[in-house]
């Protein structure tokens, strides 16, 4: 394995320095939007096995609504999640490739269709407690060692990197112990990513202090923005004020809706408290990359879009 440092993606990290940069949304709620369903473990990776153009027509609705940046659907493709269902380490190592070229295409066809600015293909990896599919990764504490971590994440990573994603998006992360396994496991890659934790009440899903959570950050050269993702819009302004303050890098925010995932009646419940007064507060507490979680689809892409437009 190389031991080159990453180069950055073309331009990303420059725009990152100059300004905003647009992300895009929920990639569950826009396949639902299209009438497929979701109800498996696999969740959204399930499409690149069955119905892989479905994929790309998502992330092709979040580029035409004003994104710059595409989220790959490998959130919870693994290998051990894809062996469950049947499919081998070869095939499973091609789907994950698939990602990346899922969303590729979909910027080749926003191209197409005059959109001009920089686009980028971030490929998503989840938390260990996605590919358990129990909610866990709300929690963290696994009962694994980081060492135990790293062996998991990287094999997945390798394949990841090796489709040619601008960056990793190291993502919905509930505690440090997993932050610390996947900055390990990043190393090498030659891939940049970032790193983006699910929190709640001021402090990562698993208890443990923000401050402590965003520093294991801040002396990673692969890193080139940290942040949080899959929480509360109401628990994104200070987390960024923070992650600015102790890491020094651009920080990122794309949070859930605000609605609420009533688990018995499993359907969502209240309003959306994601609005443009909310986008520009975290752009002015330091937010550089900013899009939407769970929940969040294009038409409020278009919005924030708007918004750093202005």
């Amino acid at each position: 394995m190389s031991s080159d440092p990453p180069q950055d993606p073309p331009g990303l990290a420059q725009a990152l320095a100059a300004g905003t940069v647009v992300l895009d949304g929920g990639m569950s709620n826009q396949l639902e939007s299209a009438g497929y369903g979701l109800g498996d473990e696999l969740w959204s990776a399930r499409l690149l096995a069955e119905r892989p153009e479905a994929v790309t027509e998502a992330h092709l609705a979040y580029f035409l609504a004003g994104a710059s940046v595409a989220i790959t659907a490998s959130y919870q493709a693994t290998f051990e999640g894809f062996a469950k269902r049947g499919i081998g380490h070869d095939r499973a190592a091609g789907l994950l490739a698939l990602s990346v070229r899922s969303a590729r295409e979909a910027a080749a066809r926003a191209k197409a269709r005059g959109v001009g600015r920089p686009l980028w293909v971030a490929a998503s990896v989840g938390p260990y407690g996605a590919m358990r599919a129990d909610g866990s990764e709300y929690r963290g504490r696994y009962g694994l060692t980081v060492r135990e971590l790293e062996r998991f994440h990287r094999p997945r990573l390798e394949a990841l990197a090796a489709a040619g994603p601008d960056v990793l998006a190291l993502e919905t992360l509930p505690d440090t112990d997993e932050a610390t396994a996947l900055l390990r496991a990043v190393r090498g890659l030659g891939v940049p990513a970032w790193l983006s934790y699910t929190v709640a009440g001021g402090r990562t899903r698993a208890g443990q202090p923000l401050a402590d959570a965003f520093a294991l950050a801040a002396g990673v050269d692969e890193v080139i923005a940290v942040g949080v993702n899959c929480c509360a819009p109401e628990d994104v302004g200070a987390a960024v004020a923070l992650a600015a303050q102790v890491t020094g890098r651009p920080v990122v925010a794309y949070p859930n809706s605000g609605e609420v995932w009533d688990a018995r009646a499993r359907a969502w419940s209240g309003g959306s408290t994601f609005t443009p007064e909310r986008v520009e507060d975290w752009r002015d507490r330091g937010a550089r990359l900013i899009g939407g979680c769970c929940r969040v689809g294009p038409e409020a892409i278009r919005s924030v879009a708007r918004t750093l437009a202005r």
